[in-house]
């Protein structure tokens, strides 16, 4: 008896379409990341139909001859959705798949399925779901019709059963209260990281965060100096060469030299992917996640140097950076997969970018220098004499800064370290003259 794969089953066809009005910068490069996306939602992509026409058709997103085409060709490919590449209006949609007799879905409703499929924790799955429903609350109509091409009007769907306007009353208000015990539930969870990370903060332990658009290494990274420096081996992340692999904010210590008398620590955390368009309403339901970079002490913007769009990448994660309002928060460039395009000589430093490749381990020791030359360049040696009772003092500069020398006196306990600023500030009564 064969078994046949369950995710391979869920494989639906689908047909893409594109609008080229000009106005994008590599129309081409946007169609072949729709492809990559509708793979990412495990659905198969039989054809492509793409228009070039200056304006956008306000009932039909394209021109009404090219919907013809495209049910004529969606029929001979088989096609079982038809995938947009632009965001559609309501009734746009409505429209399309009254005109098409097919779902039809845009790029926000692909996107959302992805994280939908890849959301494992609990306040991922919760994200997502208040995203999806607020993206299908001003579509409910359009959403009840393609249910009922799909599924008829059995099984208590949301197909359109005689009730009408009150049935679609009904709904959104069921979703409006949903949405409703969603972000409430989220609001605890943030209130939770915000606790988290005010003792972060307070530890003073310099916080860096990767950042970047999807698929160019974040992951890698934050596995490779778990590897080398990391206090616990097991807390590695997911890694895996496809979109938003990850959704989860992590947030690692890494130990540099922890084998030595130096210590300078960081916390690292590794974030979603950025990517072209993405939705606004995952930004939204994100948000209390993606503004964990808003309180980075450094960025590490993680580039795939071997994608030849990798500028345009950057652009994105550079408006997306300050729609979050992190967008002046200094920042290392990595250049990663730079083995790829047969550079010689790696890792190559230059200034605050590093050409490295991460999957092979290659510039991570030399990326983590950059980073503690870049998080600890406002420290200061001092020396201090503390009294044997306030130990908790001593506890502390061995805990967050980093111990050159120390002594026991008949007095108390002689340290000097290099230290932050605040904190020899904070405990100039103790210091003394070097």
């Amino acid at each position: 008896m064969n078994h046949v794969n369950k995710e391979e089953t869920d494989i639906t066809k689908v047909l893409l379409v594109g609008l080229d009005t000009g106005e994008e910068q590599d129309f081409d490069h946007s169609m072949e990341e729709l492809k990559s996306l509708a793979e990412a939602a495990r659905k198969q992509v039989v054809g492509v139909i793409v228009q070039r026409m200056q304006d956008v058709n306000k009932a039909f997103y394209i021109g009404t001859g090219k919907v013809e085409e495209v049910r004529e060709y969606a029929g001979e490919c088989q096609a079982e959705e038809i995938v947009f590449d632009n965001a559609l209006s309501p009734s746009q949609v409505r429209n399309l798949g009254r005109e098409l007799g097919l779902p039809v879905l845009d790029r926000t409703n692909l996107i959302l399925d992805i994280f939908a499929i890849r959301a494992k924790t609990r306040e991922a799955k919760l994200q997502v779901e208040t995203a999806r429903l607020q993206y299908f609350l001003p579509r409910l109509v359009g959403m009840r019709e393609n249910l009922s091409r799909q599924g008829g009007t059995t099984g208590g769907s949301l197909s359109n059963r005689g009730a009408g306007e009150t049935k679609l009353e009904l709904d959104r208000r069921k979703i409006e209260h949903r949405i409703s015990e969603l972000k409430k539930e989220l609001e605890d969870m943030a209130g939770a990281r915000e606790t988290m990370r005010k003792k972060r903060t307070q530890s003073k332990i310099p916080k860096v965060a990767l950042v970047g658009y999807t698929n160019a290494g974040k992951s890698t990274i934050l596995n490779r100096m778990v590897d080398l420096y990391g206090d616990n081996k097991e807390k590695k992340v997911m890694e895996k060469d496809m979109l938003f692999a990850t959704l989860d904010i992590s947030v690692r210590c890494i130990y540099p030299k922890a084998d030595t008398m130096e210590n300078m620590p960081f916390f690292l955390t590794d974030t979603v992917g950025f990517i072209h368009k993405l939705p606004h309403g995952l930004v939204k339901a994100f948000r209390s996640t993606l503004e964990e970079v808003k309180y980075a002490d450094l960025l590490i913007q993680v580039v795939d140097f071997s994608d030849e769009h990798h500028k345009q990448h950057m652009e994105v994660t550079a408006a997306t950076l300050k729609e979050l309002g992190a967008g002046d928060i200094p920042q290392i460039i990595v250049y990663n997969k730079a083995d790829k395009c047969a550079m010689e000589t790696l890792p190559r430093k230059r200034d605050r970018q590093i050409y490295m490749a991460a999957s092979e381990g290659c510039g991570i020791e030399e990326l983590t220098e950059m980073i503690k030359e870049c998080v600890y360049a406002g420290r200061v040696e001092a020396a201090l004499l503390l009294p044997y009772d306030k130990g908790g003092i001593v506890s502390y500069f061995m805990e967050n800064a980093t111990v050159l020398e120390q002594e026991y006196r008949e007095e108390g306990v002689w340290i000097k370290v290099s230290c932050h600023r605040s904190d020899a500030d904070k405990y100039a009564e103790y210091c003394q003259d070097i």
